[in-house]
This record gives C-alpha cells, sequence and structure tokens, in this order.
C-alpha cells in the first residue's frame, strides 16, 4: 500500500527498522508484584543481556532502589536512566518516535491506568520523561491511547481491537468512526483494521500486541489454539477469519496453549530489535514450535526464547515492557 502525499507528514517506522535504542522497564513497585517480584528483575535482566547485544538498551528506573536493584544485576551492559515510572510497561506508558515533517517528535498521550484498573504514581509523566531523556520535542494528545493497543506496518496499516480502543473506560462516547479518523490522524495511515477482542483475563482490555502483531508490510501473524484446553480458542479463531477479511497476509503460529489459571500469555507478545527476535516462553512445549514459526518470518534475525513467567504475573510479557526509538537518517523518505 503506497502512501499518499496526504499522509507522509506522520510517519511510524515499523519495529523491524533500525532502531537507535530499546527502552526496557525495570520493576520497583514489590507491592505490585507480590512474589513474582524477584523472578521478575530476574527474567528481565536475561532480556536486557540478550537484546544489548543488538541494541543500545535504556533502562528506565523509577526509584533510588530501582536503579540500585538494576546496577547490581546488570552492571554497565545498559544505561540506567532515572525516569518517573510507576510500572514497567512503557509500551503503553512511554511515547511513541515519529518522523512528523521531516523531523523526530515523540508522540505522547492521556493515560489513565488501563481505564482506571491500575494508576501508579510516575506513570502519568513517563512519555514525556523519556522524550527529554531522548532530545526529542513531544506534541501531545488529548485523547486516551496506550502503545500496546495499536499495531502498526510502516505502509499505512494500523490494527486494533474494539474491545480496547472503544471500551468506554478510556475515550466515553467514543465511536468506530471518530476513533479511526483520530488514528489515522495521529500516526499517518490510510487503513485502520478492527479486530474485536483480545486474550481471556487481560487486563488491557484486549491489547493487539497480545493477539496480532505485523512481520512486514500486509504481512501479519496470529496464533492457532494448542490442545484442547486452550482458553482463547474460539477468539483466535475470530481473529485469523478476520485478518484474512481485511486482504491481509495472514502467518499463524502456536499459542503457549492454557497457562496456569488461563492467564494471558502470548507468543506474540515478542519483541523486535536489530538482529533479533526476543520471544517470550512460558514453560509451554508449543514453544519450540512458536520459535521455528517466527525463524521463518524474521529470516536474517537471531531468535531468541527467553522465559517470561514471571513477569506474566505482573499482566505483560517483553512487548509490553519495551519501546523502541527508531533510527531516523537526516532527511530520509519513508
Amino acid at each position: 500500500m503506497a502512501r499518499t502525499m496526504k499522509f507522509m507528514s506522520r510517519y511510524v517506522p515499523p519495529e523491524w527498522a533500525e532502531q537507535a535504542a530499546l527502552w526496557v522497564g525495570w520493576p520497583h513497585l514489590r507491592d505490585e508484584w507480590g512474589d513474582a517480584f524477584d523472578g521478575a528483575q530476574a527474567e528481565i535482566a536475561g532480556f536486557v543481556a540478550a537484546a544489548a547485544r543488538y541494541v543500545p538498551v535504556r533502562v528506565a528506573c523509577g526509584s533510588d532502589e530501582a536503579e540500585a536493584s538494576a546496577r547490581a544485576v546488570l552492571g554497565d551492559i545498559a544505561e540506567l536512566v532515572r525516569v518517573p515510572t510507576g510500572d514497567i510497561w512503557l509500551r503503553d506508558t512511554g511515547p511513541i518516535i515519529a518522523r512528523v515533517d521531516e523531523r523526530p517528535k515523540a508522540l505522547t498521550f492521556e493515560f489513565n491506568g488501563w481505564g482506571g484498573t491500575f494508576e501508579m504514581p510516575g506513570d502519568t509523566e513517563t512519555a514525556a520523561a523519556i522524550a527529554a531523556a531522548e532530545g526529542l520535542d513531544e506534541i501531545a494528545h488529548d485523547f486516551v491511547l496506550e502503545g500496546g493497543a495499536v499495531e502498526l506496518d510502516g505502509d499505512g496499516r494500523l490494527l486494533t481491537t474494539r474491545q480496547c480502543m472503544l471500551n468506554p473506560n478510556r475515550n466515553p462516547g467514543w465511536t468506530q468512526a471518530q476513533a479511526e479518523e483520530a488514528l489515522k490522524m495521529v500516526f499517518g495511515v490510510e487503513q485502520v483494521i478492527w479486530l474485536g477482542d483480545g486474550l481471556a483475563n487481560d487486563h488491557t482490555d484486549g491489547h493487539v500486541d497480545n493477539i496480532a502483531r505485523f512481520t512486514g508490510p500486509g504481512h501479519v501473524i496470529c496464533q492457532r489454539a494448542s490442545g484442547t484446553n486452550d482458553p482463547n480458542a474460539q477468539t483466535y479463531a475470530e481473529i485469523e477469519a478476520d485478518l484474512r477479511a481485511a486482504g491481509l497476509r495472514v502467518s499463524v503460529i502456536a499459542s503457549p496453549g492454557l497457562i496456569g489459571e488461563a492467564q494471558p500469555a502470548s507468543h506474540m507478545n515478542f519483541a523486535v530489535t536489530n538482529g533479533a527476535v526476543l520471544l517470550p516462553t512460558y514453560e509451554s512445549e508449543h514453544s519450540q514450535a512458536a520459535l521455528e514459526a517466527l525463524a521463518m518470518l524474521f529470516p536474517g534475525r537471531e531468535i531468541i526464547a527467553r522465559p517470561a513467567n514471571h513477569i506474566l504475573m505482573g499482566g505483560g510479557s517483553f512487548h509490553c515492557m519495551t519501546r523502541e526509538v527508531p533510527r531516523f537518517e537526516a532527511g530520509a523518505g519513508a
């Protein structure tokens, strides 16, 4: 899909484009994590060590304790940056970095704790603080949006879900037409592709990055049910049907299946960076099949499987806790 001049003033690169840095959240609110706190820090440290082989990593530390614990575990493999944070989910609380009128800018949005469900001190300040740390001017928008609620292919297409984007706990009274108009304007896209519901028990109210991801222009992947007890079997079938009906090229990989008491575990919550894709795994026999499928979909990138069970206990995984900084060449076209 060739983007018309009408939309050229705003451009969000796809996540497989060259990255200058990758931000990662670091847990510091122990009460929010309970017994998973230490395990989550260990899993995130493993993720950072793997990602740092491919891209400069900046770790967002929201307190003295966070900085001290991150330094003790990570040493000098990543840059530790003091910015206000509540939870670790930078995908939602951080900025979306775009090229606006040929200059990189930080797009920021209202954040209300995932519809008022989890409101933590610092989260509403994170996006502006990361923008400042990157030396980027901020373009603030006056509606609620989390980065995990949208998925872009860099060629004029955007995926989202009705369950989240039209939820009255975000922007009360928004119609689908109003939401679509706002998304097209803010992200410079031509097509908004709507899916229905997200995963069962997902406290984000159905973020799209847990159910479908682009791997190239017009090419999307989703999951199939793994086992007869997969709690999202019907949802997966509906997602695949909707994506095919939208005219996209669709690839399907294995889901993790039933994890715990129907936790929202997903192989879709991988993180893409320079030369690598980091895949969260959940001690599932289906993870190897997902790894092999991603290797076919991301040729030339190393597929790195890392455990994420403790991170999942906090409500998300690798994609949720990261935010990439695209590398923009001065004056370069999209």
